[in-house]
């Protein structure tokens, strides 16, 4: 098969050859020649044409060569690894050097087994790279590799697989393309089914352009429109003979090495036909094919019938392209290489030859070798070439896109560029309105294992499956994500929350137990109308203050406690409304201490009733204590430990302004740190002594006989209080947020409450509604004291 692409490295090298002839700067009065040979894609073939180059009979004569002068310095081989591995085994035994003009492959840089070895293409360190790149911009994570089975694409196999392992991208599935013959032909339908089959919308096609991989695509009948193929441009089968858009390869990606024009090049395309050129067998056959010519009848060689003003721009581009393609400019690179290194070779020679010597200097292929390995220059275009492939810059990559329009109107087009030593975000640029994808496709296409998961969920990964297939999960509660394919879903702060559907942060409304609120105005009301209620009892107490039910069990004692009950009401007035730092303060320090006076004060008059019946025993010495007030010194005795524990607090940890951002997930409620919480448990537990002392002695005296003894309402009371303060542990300790401070403030006010109605409300029932009572009952005591005074 006649490989028009192929062709075009002979049309480069005699360009090359032409150009060096012309300039009278190089090789000054020395004209170049050269010999083309076949290079079949088979071992066979390959070493026969280099056999009968070395024999110079136009027959295989191995060891042996007629030309007594060989003329030849250097040769160029090409297009694949094999064919260049093959004939330097044979052409390392003359020293001839050999510059190949295929892409780079790895096993030829061994310089131990090919010395004589010049590759002319750049290493493809980063074609893996820029393919990543390519992928990484469309958003294409689940890839197709189709490789073909030979060493060098094993090795890119791992460099690109690497690559994209790296950057979260998935291998879909890996066709490796035997090189053999009978194997690939065994299974090429299963090959074309499986990848037309898979998911993947994109695959990456690797191989030269003479291996079977090559070969087996360009052969397909099958129709694949929904593909995007990415490839280099050493595997040129793309341009096919469909005449349409419906055509498997419209819309691929090549990565070509980039290099500027060769000037002159086109021109000498557009001037090259039969008659310039005779002795071109290739060419003569271009144009009996594609202009319908006729063959001579008088000599076979010659055509006729031609048609005017035809040349190779003519052809359409699966024919002919007329652009330089990355081998033409290796091979004219290639040519100059040597043009260079015979250059400075006869230049050195000629300055080792005695003067007047007439002879020209022999060059041998041997003797090129030190020269080329060091050889650098810029060619026509401008580019610096250099044979050391290890000072060898990093090369760059044009990336083409394929349009195969109708009527043979193929076109590559330069959408793209990739130089991956510049910054990361001016390494790669491509220019999406510029590419034409295949027909399938009515926008950028997506090849992706699983969707997409938007905003609001998060990536869940299947077991026993690639990383790119995964489930898409909400995300959990005050967590967002506010981008596609997020594998973690992100905490808002903790003064916001997540919208409904949880794809950013709202700002928390600030709240507490404010007076507006229905449970703070219901307590405000309750602690107004308590500490109102408890004024009004106290007015009755100072009215009433001679009757016998007040003066019993000490009256001072009961205006102390109507006092402080009073202030206890109020205090939760401290708790509701805006926090700040002094009312912080004041909310812990307040409240301990009230009540600490207020039960202190209940514990005062259980002693007082207590003694007062010690007192009227026999031998008991208990009016001393009783008329000297003891009891009375109870209450601030008890304060003063209690304000001491405050002392401690406020010193130690005070109570400070703080926020609760997670008992209502769209609110921040501010409230008061307790600061140490050991502290306020030690305040509670101080007070909870107090009354458990007070409670036990009333309940030892609920017995004692008297008509005022108010024994068993002390009991009553302490056993309320003590009952709304063990019930409101759980309680506080299982509420969150301003629900804490309406616990306590309850509690407050249910304690208050409880000791004020179970203490006075009796009392007052006889003041007001029993007051003839009341005066009886006193008369008759008094009647019952004169007596006893008159015995």
């Amino acid at each position: 098969r006649f490989y028009s692409s192929n062709y075009q490295y002979v049309l480069a090298f005699v360009f090359a050859i032409e150009e060096i002839n012309r300039n009278p700067y190089l090789l000054p009065n020395i004209s170049l020649g050269f010999d083309l040979y076949n290079a079949l894609h088979s071992e066979k073939r390959t070493l026969e044409s280099c056999l009968m180059w070395l024999s110079g009979l136009g027959k295989v004569i191995p060891n042996y060569s007629c030309v007594r002068e060989g003329k030849s310095v250097a040769v160029t081989v090409g297009t694949t690894w094999a064919i260049s591995a093959q004939m330097g085994t044979i052409l390392e035994l003359y020293k001839y050097p050999q510059l190949t003009y295929g892409s780079f492959d790895p096993i030829l840089s061994d310089r131990s087994q090919f010395p004589s070895i010049y590759q002319m293409a750049p290493r493809n360190t980063a074609l893996a790279l820029g393919m990543v790149r390519l992928m990484l911009h469309f958003g294409w994570t689940w890839v197709g590799l189709a490789i073909s089975e030979d060493m060098k694409s094993i090795q890119f196999l791992w460099d690109l697989t690497g690559e994209m392992d790296k950057n979260g991208i998935c291998v879909a599935f890996v066709e490796m393309i035997p090189i053999i013959e009978r194997a690939y032909f065994s299974l090429a339908w299963q090959y074309h089914y499986r990848i037309r089959d898979s998911s993947a919308n994109v695959v990456v096609i690797y191989g030269d352009s003479d291996s079977l991989l090559g070969l087996s695509f360009s052969k397909w009948n099958i129709l694949m429109t929904g593909k995007v193929w990415i490839t280099t441009s050493q595997w040129d089968f793309v341009f096919s003979e469909r005449y349409s858009l419906l055509d498997s390869f419209h819309g691929t990606l090549t990565f070509s090495q980039s290099h500027k024009e060769i000037p002159g090049f086109k021109q000498f395309l557009q001037g090259v036909n039969p008659a310039k050129y005779p002795q071109d067998f290739y060419l003569a056959k271009l144009w009996f094919l594609h202009f319908n010519c006729l063959l001579s009848e008088i000599d076979c060689g010659k055509l006729e019938s031609c048609p005017p003003n035809v040349s190779l721009e003519s052809l359409p581009l699966h024919t002919f392209d007329m652009t330089m393609s990355d081998g033409s400019y290796y091979v004219y690179n290639a040519v100059h290489a040597v043009a260079q290194t015979l250059h400075e070779l006869l230049f050195q020679l000629s300055e080792m030859q005695s003067p007047g010597h007439g002879e020209k200097p022999v060059v041998h292929p041997w003797q090129l070798h030190s020269i080329l390995k060091r050889v650098q220059f810029n060619n026509s275009a401008g580019d610096q070439i250099i044979l050391d492939q290890q000072a060898t810059p990093v090369e760059e990559y044009d990336i083409l896109n394929f349009w195969n329009f109708p009527d043979g109107l193929g076109l590559q087009v330069k959408v793209g560029h990739f130089v991956p030593l510049a910054p990361r975000d001016q390494d790669f640029s491509i220019h999406e309105e510029l590419i034409d994808w295949a027909f399938e496709f009515q926008e950028t296409p997506r090849s992706l294992c699983s969707k997409n998961c938007g905003p609001g969920f998060r990536q869940s990964p299947q077991e026993g499956k690639a990383a790119c297939c995964f489930e898409c999960t909400p995300c959990p509660e005050r967590e967002i994500s506010n981008d596609t394919d997020m594998k973690q879903c992100i905490k808002c702060l903790d003064d916001q929350y997540p919208n409904s559907k949880r794809d950013h942060c709202l700002p928390k409304v600030v709240t507490f137990l404010a007076y507006e609120d229905p449970v703070g105005m219901v307590l405000a009301c309750a602690a107004l109308s308590l500490s109102i209620l408890t004024a009004v009892v106290l007015g009755v107490f100072v009215k009433h203050r001679d009757t016998p039910i007040v003066k019993a069990n000490n009256r001072t004692l009961s205006y102390i406690l109507l006092l402080s009950l009073i202030l206890c009401f109020l205090c939760p007035l401290l708790f509701i409304g805006q926090p700040n730092t002094a009312t912080c303060i004041l909310q812990q320090m307040t409240f301990g201490v009230l009540f600490t006076v207020a039960v202190s004060t209940v514990l005062a008059k259980t002693v007082t009733v207590v003694l007062a019946f010690k007192s009227t025993m026999p031998g008991m010495k208990m009016r001393q204590w009783l008329l000297s007030g003891a009891p009375n010194s109870i209450i601030p005795l008890c304060s003063l430990v209690q304000v001491t524990f405050g002392v401690v607090w406020m010193v130690i940890a005070p109570p400070f302004i703080d926020t609760d951002t997670h008992s209502e997930p769209t609110l921040l409620i501010m409230v008061c740190n307790k600061g140490s919480v050991i502290m306020f448990y030690i305040f509670l537990g101080y007070l909870g002594s107090l009354a458990m002392g007070s409670f036990t002695l009333a309940f030892l005296a609920r017995s004692l006989p008297d008509t005022f003894n108010e024994a068993k309402f002390l009991t009553f009371s302490m056993l309320v209080f003590c009952s709304v303060w063990i019930a409101f542990l759980p309680v506080y300790n299982s509420t969150k947020g301003k629900f804490m401070v309406a616990v306590e403030v309850f509690s407050i006010l249910a304690s208050s409450a409880g000791l004020l109605v179970c203490i006075f409300a009796p009392k007052c029932y006889f003041i007001l509604l029993k007051s003839e009572r009341n005066i009886l009952l006193g008369s008759r005591s008094k009647a019952k004291s004169r007596q006893k005074e008159a015995v």
